[in-house]
C-alpha cells in the first residue's frame, strides 16, 4: 500500500488570506466560491461548518443556500453593482477632448499648456463641475492624452553655452 506524503503550504495563514482576497476579486471566482459552499451544504455539511472551511460568515452561507433554493444557479451570480454615476456624458468628454487639442488660451485660461490645474479650471468654467487636479490628470489618460512638460530653454541654447553649463564638462 502506498501512502502519500502530506503536503503543506508555507506561511499558510497569510496564504489563506491571499487566496480569499483573490477569490473575492474575480466575479467568476466569487460565483465558483458560492457554488462550492452550496455543494458542501448539499452534501450534508452544516452552514457554520462550511463557512468555517471557506472563511465566510455562517449567515452569508445561509443567504446563498436560500437564494439557490429560490432562484437556482442564477441566485448565486453577482448582481449588477451600479457604482458611482459618471460625472461627464460622452458628449461632454468629447468637448473636453476637443479642447485638449487646442490651447488653454483659446478658452481664456492664462497658460500655454494643458495640465491638471488648467483642465480643472476649464471644466469648472465650462460645465460648472469641480474636479480635482488628480482626477483631471486621470482624465488626460482616459482620453488618450499625455501630459507634456515644456522643455527648458537650455535644450535650445548655444552648444558652447550647453558645454559651459554641464557639471562634468572638461575645463
Amino acid at each position: 500500500m502506498y501512502f502519500m506524503k502530506a503536503l503543506t503550504i508555507s506561511d499558510a495563514e497569510t496564504m489563506v488570506l491571499a487566496l480569499q482576497d483573490e477569490i473575492r476579486r474575480s466575479q467568476e471566482a466569487r460565483y465558483d466560491h458560492r457554488l462550492h459552499a452550496v455543494l458542501l451544504v448539499a452534501q450534508g455539511v452544516t452552514c457554520p461548518d462550511a463557512a468555517a472551511l471557506l472563511g465566510d460568515a455562517p449567515r452569508t452561507l445561509q443567504y446563498w443556500v436560500r437564494r439557490f433554493e429560490e432562484e437556482g444557479f442564477a441566485g448565486l451570480a453577482d448582481a449588477d453593482r451600479p457604482g458611482r454615476p459618471k460625472k461627464f456624458s460622452e458628449e461632454q468628454l468629447s468637448v473636453i477632448g476637443q479642447a485638449l487639442r487646442g490651447s488653454p488660451r483659446d478658452f481664456g485660461i492664462s497658460s500655454n499648456n494643458w495640465d491638471g490645474k488648467t483642465l480643472s479650471a476649464f471644466i469648472r468654467q465650462r460645465f460648472g463641475v469641480g474636479l480635482g487636479v488628480r482626477q483631471c490628470q486621470r482624465l488626460f489618460r482616459q482620453l488618450g492624452f499625455r501630459l507634456r512638460k515644456p522643455r527648458p530653454v537650455i535644450a535650445k541654447a548655444d552648444p558652447v553655452q550647453q558645454l559651459e553649463h554641464k557639471k562634468n564638462s572638461e575645463q
